[in-house]
């Protein structure tokens, strides 16, 4: 009973989240040729939402800590709803900006927020796996925006997909307040400040300083590709046309979809046989790593396109074992500020990754047809690799 009245009903924050994230992959490159975007204004313009929900997290995470997530999220939602809006109505690249940004705020309790209830709610052992189960749940959100929304874009256009993602999140912000109850856990009100000074000692321990960075460049990586780059990279990169663009975007989906129910199952019963937390999510390192070799690699080794990036969001949505790893090394009542504070510095990242890798685009000349040149593309994932495999060898080394 407490799966159907806190973690469906909580997950859907997250579909939310997904489709906001994932849309602008698929009409990134349709916006950037209406609006006359560069590389640069393009990522900055996807990022704008990353900037807000970077912002929230903080506040975000106290909330939850004092409030418990049935207030947080029904809230949550329904700002999102009102992102969207702006979102549709835009009249140019700084309105639609605008509703990017009103919609980071609302969806930046989407991970934090059930990763508070299922510490409220289950026993330690049980977090990963179930979170595993919600993200699940609402990666069908990502689903949605890929293969499905390019079916029905020439008849609604992008705006009407804004609309629609509207409508999802008001029923969502509704179902939850009538169906979640009140945490179980939650703290007594503190001075804010109080509250605020306990994000040192977090951020200062051994275990953040050493296994954070990689965590956060893992899921960076991820959020960066999904929610712009990969689109772009089909088009520019592999050749592929809009439909077949759509499908690697679903396939891409499905292949985070499975990364996130799997890794969190195996996680949990890693944890049940007495292993580590962090096991699962460093094998994923290590997986990431090898498909970006590949991904660099003259023709990808001869593999599919799809297959690769499949591996890519598999291995790259590991967020829930991960952040619940880090989370459990800490005492349950600031299990939503121990979130908060990787969740922040991993979106600030992809803030940086989104809009660095738009201006490495901008150092060579458009092609043709609009897009950029395959050339940049390589050396931006040669960077991401790069940046990735030093904060592996950091805490390889930082015992």
């Amino acid at each position: 009973m407490t799966f159907w009245r806190v973690t469906f009903p909580l997950s859907f924050v997250n579909f939310i989240n997904q489709a906001a994230r994932a849309v602008m992959a698929l009409i990134g490159p349709a916006l950037a040729l209406e609006f006359g975007l560069s590389a640069a204004d393009l990522g900055l313009l996807s990022a704008s939402l990353f900037v807000a929900y970077c912002l929230m997290q903080l506040p975000v995470g106290i909330a939850l800590d004092l409030h418990g997530p049935r207030r947080v999220q029904a809230a949550a939602a329904a700002v999102a709803a009102a992102g969207f809006a702006v979102s549709a109505m835009a009249a140019g690249p700084w309105s639609l900006a605008a509703g990017r940004f009103l919609t980071g705020l609302g969806v930046a309790s989407a991970l934090i927020g059930i990763l508070k209830a299922h510490t409220a709610w289950y026993p330690k052992e049980r977090v990963a796996g179930l979170t595993g189960i919600a993200i699940f749940i609402g990666s069908t959100g990502g689903l949605l925006v890929t293969l499905p929304l390019q079916a029905v874009l020439p008849t609604i256009g992008w705006r009407g997909a804004f609309w629609a993602m509207a409508g999802v999140a008001v029923l969502v912000s509704i179902a939850i307040a009538v169906l979640v109850p009140p945490s179980p856990r939650r703290e007594a009100g503190r001075p804010l400040g109080e509250v605020i000074r306990e994000l040192g000692p977090i951020i200062a321990s051994p275990v953040f300083i050493r296994m954070v960075p990689a965590i956060i460049v893992l899921n960076a990586l991820h959020f960066t590709f999904q929610s712009l780059w990969l689109g772009p990279w089909l088009r520019d990169v592999a050749g592929l046309d809009e439909a077949t663009r759509a499908g690697t975007l679903l396939v891409y989906a499905l292949g985070a979809m499975a990364g996130n129910l799997l890794m969190g199952q195996a996680s949990t019963a890693w944890q049940l046989r007495g292993g580590s937390a962090f096991a699962v999510p460093v094998l994923a390192m290590f997986g990431m790593l090898s498909v970006q070799s590949l991904l660099l690699l003259p023709g990808h080794a001869g593999l599919p396109v799809a297959l690769l990036w499949a591996g890519f969001a598999l291995v790259g949505s590991c967020a829930s074992s991960a952040y619940a790893a880090v989370a459990q090394c800490y005492a349950p009542a600031v299990a939503g500020r121990v979130s908060t504070a990787v969740n922040a510095i991993m979106l600030a990242l992809v803030f940086l990754l989104q809009s660095g890798i738009g201006a490495v685009l901008d150092l060579w000349p458009r092609t043709a047809s609009g897009g950029w040149d395959a050339a940049g593309y390589g050396w931006a994932l040669a960077g991401c690799f790069v940046l990735q495999a030093a904060t592996v060898l950091w805490m390889a080394l930082r015992r």
